[in-house]
């Protein structure tokens, strides 16, 4: 399934899921049984998947609508961040080409310790906006950069998890750019912490939110096999797979929940693909973004997120 957050006609900000060429809204057509927010519903997912199941079965039984309650066609709804309000946001760095592109333009090589551990920061989980919404980056930057990243949302409480074990804690997948100030991150990390200034005034995430169960025809061992692009007013610049990443989610879940506790919804970004910015490609391939700018990330099997530089 594809999960969404929308804003519906009347401006409401309501939750469900595509259901052919419609959305739906969950709470409307279980007569109020599922929730309005899909945070709620991933957080009580085990109790409501029934309830899903029987309202997805009524709507195959009967047929669907665009002009019965709760059914909207796409142009009359605006698409928001799956999870607008995720408990929290760690983004690992697992793609072993872009960490020795990036760290290559400063004179760098890949650190040994990168190839023991998976590593990640935390970034603002209030700071996270949906597909179309506008990019306002720092006034005091001037380096404006996009991320191309996947991300899974996870879908039950756990501590200590195993890698091998971590897939039953995944709810679903999207498509997340992480972007980035890099004149300031360069700031802040020469003093030896961050990039949390960096980084912390936009996170994209969208268009909506994929069950795990739709990519399970893309799996690749521990990883997925699909194809990742980047472009900038339409021009292809980044193009990557994931099945190049260093780490998997299941390792990336195992080392975040090390003697930790992970909650239903929280975000974890799987870092850049190599190419998948501008700051591996160089001024001399693109400058920095700029105000009017699009970027568009696309995935396979997650769909398009395209943002406009404020």
């Amino acid at each position: 399934m594809k999960y969404v957050t929308f804003r519906n006609p009347h401006g409401e900000i309501r939750a469900g899921w595509i259901e052919g060429s419609h959305i739906v809204d969950m709470h409307v057509l279980s007569g109020g049984t599922l929730p309005d927010n899909l945070l709620q519903l991933v957080q009580e997912h085990e109790a409501l998947s029934a309830t899903v199941q029987k309202v997805r079965q009524a709507i195959a039984d009967k047929g669907i609508s665009a002009h019965a309650a709760g059914v909207y066609d796409p142009d009359q709804i605006t698409l928001m961040a799956p999870i607008p309000n995720p408990p929290s946001f760690r983004d690992f760095f697992v793609f072993e080409e872009h960490v020795r592109n990036a760290r290559k333009r400063r004179g760098l090589s890949v650190p040994e310790e990168w190839y023991n551990i998976p590593v990640y920061y935390f970034s603002n989980h209030h700071a996270i906006i949906g597909p179309n919404e506008k990019v306002e980056f720092p006034s005091k930057s001037k380096e404006w950069d996009y991320e191309l990243e996947m991300a899974c949302v996870i879908g039950k409480k756990g501590r200590n998890i195993p890698a091998d074990e971590a897939e039953d804690y995944i709810f679903g997948y999207c498509i997340l750019n992480d972007w980035s100030a890099r004149d300031l991150q360069r700031q802040e990390m020469s003093v030896g912490l961050g990039p949390a200034k960096g980084k912390d005034f936009a996170t994209s995430i969208g268009p909506y939110l994929v069950t795990k169960d739709e990519l399970a025809p893309y799996r690749s061992g521990n990883l997925f096999n699909l194809e990742m692009t980047a472009t900038v007013n339409g021009r292809l610049l980044s193009k990557g797979n994931f099945n190049t990443a260093h780490y998997s989610f299941g390792q990336m879940i195992e080392r975040a929940s090390d003697t930790a506790t992970l909650h239903p919804g929280d975000l974890i970004g799987s870092g850049t693909v190599g190419t998948g910015c501008l700051l591996e490609l160089g001024t001399e391939v693109h400058p920095w973004l700029k105000s009017g700018d699009k970027v568009t990330l696309r995935i396979t099997g997650l769909g398009v997120l395209e943002n406009e530089v404020k």
